[in-house]
């Protein structure tokens, strides 16, 4: 959006307009569109940064009814099986359980454990001609005091193990498991061919119904996004992803209004017809014509308005983040193509004004950045908790990350002429996202009410803003006090 005299502006300088309300917050609905075909319980999602969105951060995503964006900067296949973690976080019925074999020592099978970050403690157990041969549990590792002993020697030996055919029911499986008081279940094919195991929790889980918020595809299974880059064996990664039920590709560039990313674009779209793609970034009107004419499925505005972004004042280029969804929202009238602003949101009002200027959905990392769900280990300073975060156009990320290079284009740069667009930093630790979007939802609740709109197509109708001066930007914030217990959803100074 633009004042009178041409400006634009970012979220910070303008405020909805209130007006009559009948609407509590807690009768707003929050449903939105993450793409043409996806849709949202909450609109909000985790960014493509490495140091926001793998795995655990997808699954919390997609548990509170948004959708998380797992990045790209790792191997094909390491993707690949983030994205399975997240699918099949919810199957009752795991068909390709993980498993050891029987000489496998304990030291081995931790290792294994702590480097491929799996949650779980149980292992179903094969020997060297694939039949099943018995079940390591946490009790068992537990009990354990020599790592050199093998998983034969420590195991619950099959003829021990509670099973059932290949075709059990969800319901039989459950009974059985409550009979014997297990909370796996193998299912065998033939007496010793494993065809799957059912575990107690995710049964329960989706019997009881506490599901009703999760974001959810037709299958059952939790909703995840991936990033892809714009070379040509991201095809290939994309096809990986694809494989492993991946509900969006989301390509990843800097300026999605590029050669690189029309080519792109054009190709992925002819090879998965039946798959959502998202395609940006880009902040201006024209650039959001352009790529919903070449098929994009949603599009992703923001250029430079993250908190450890620096494109801006390094390239020269980029709109307010308020102005650029504005006018691309209003480019994308029509199409039925949602828009996904990419950044900018500090504080809990930011999403209802971001909602108002247009956007669907909105993209966040720096407000998920740090919290337990994040890549990385809690780093102790002076006696306080922090987690890294850093932008991908960062020098450290570019350094470590082809991918980071390829979305700036500068995957042929020498590492010592790299121009990063993005800082490094480090940021308190929060605890569960969960606590986080409670919070940024509770605000979006709040100003949806207080604008009379019960839905987010609501507030696409009536927002109308105020526009601020510097002293009202002040004014809105606490003023003239000295804050003595600083609330979860505030942040001083900004």
């Amino acid at each position: 959006m633009q004042e009178r005299n041409g400006r634009s502006v970012t979220y910070g300088d303008i405020r909805l307009k209130t007006g009559y309300s009948a609407v509590a917050p807690a009768a707003a609905q929050l449903d939105s569109r993450f793409t043409r075909h996806v849709s949202l319980k909450i609109p909000i999602a985790s960014a493509a940064m490495d140091d926001v969105t793998e795995a655990p951060m997808a699954i919390a995503m997609a548990k509170s009814g948004g959708i998380g964006v797992i990045h790209c900067s790792m191997p094909v296949s390491r993707q690949a099986q983030e994205v399975a973690r997240v699918k099949f976080h919810l199957q009752p019925r795991i068909a390709n359980p993980i498993t050891v074999r029987d000489a496998d020592t304990v030291g081995e099978i931790l290792a294994k454990r702590k480097r491929k970050r799996w949650k779980f403690h149980s292992f179903l157990v094969l020997d060297e001609s694939g039949n099943f041969v018995g079940l390591l549990t946490r009790k068992n590792f537990k009990l354990c005091m020599n790592p050199n002993l093998t998983a034969r020697d420590i195991m619950l030996p099959a003829a021990q193990v509670i099973t059932a055919p290949e075709k059990t029911s969800m319901e039989r499986a459950l009974a059985l498991m409550q009979q014997h008081g297990v909370d796996l279940l193998p299912l065998m094919r033939r007496k010793t061919t494993l065809a799957g195991m059912y575990a107690a929790e995710d049964i329960k889980r989706i019997m009881t119904g506490s599901q009703a918020q999760f974001n959810l595809d037709s299958d059952g299974r939790l909703r995840v996004a991936a990033a892809v880059n714009t070379d040509e064996s991201d095809l290939d990664r994309a096809e990986a992803l694809v494989q492993q039920h991946v509900d969006v590709l989301v390509i990843e560039k800097a300026h999605g209004d590029s050669y690189p990313e029309h080519v792109f674009l054009k190709m992925l779209r002819r090879r998965h017809t039946s798959i959502d793609i998202v395609a940006g970034n880009i902040s201006e009107p024209d650039s959001c014509r352009r790529l919903i004419r070449e098929g994009a499925d949603a599009v992703k505005v923001g250029q430079g308005p993250g908190s450890i972004c620096s494109t801006r004042v390094v390239s020269g280029i980029g709109a307010p983040q308020a102005t650029a969804v504005y006018n691309c929202s209003r480019a994308a009238q029509g199409s039925g193509v949602p828009i996904i602003a990419d950044g900018g949101i500090v504080n809990p009002g930011d999403i209802p004004v971001a909602l108002g200027c247009g956007a669907d959905s909105v993209m966040v990392g720096g407000v998920l950045a740090g919290t337990k769900e994040t890549p990385g280990d809690i780093i102790k300073r002076n006696g306080q908790q922090f987690k890294r975060y850093r932008g991908m156009g960062s020098l450290s990320a570019m350094r470590d990350r082809k991918a980071s290079r390829r979305r700036y284009q500068q995957d042929h740069t020498p590492i010592s002429q790299l121009v990063p667009e993005g800082v490094e930093s480090i940021v308190p630790y929060k605890g569960r996202v969960k606590r986080v979007l409670v919070q940024f939802m509770g605000g979006l609740r709040s100003g949806m009410s207080y604008c009379g709109t019960r839905t987010i197509a609501d507030l696409h109708r009536k927002a109308d803003f105020h526009f601020n001066t510097p002293s009202g930007v002040r004014e809105g914030h606490p003023h003239d006090v000295l804050i003595t217990e600083i609330p979860p959803n505030y942040q001083v100074g900004r």
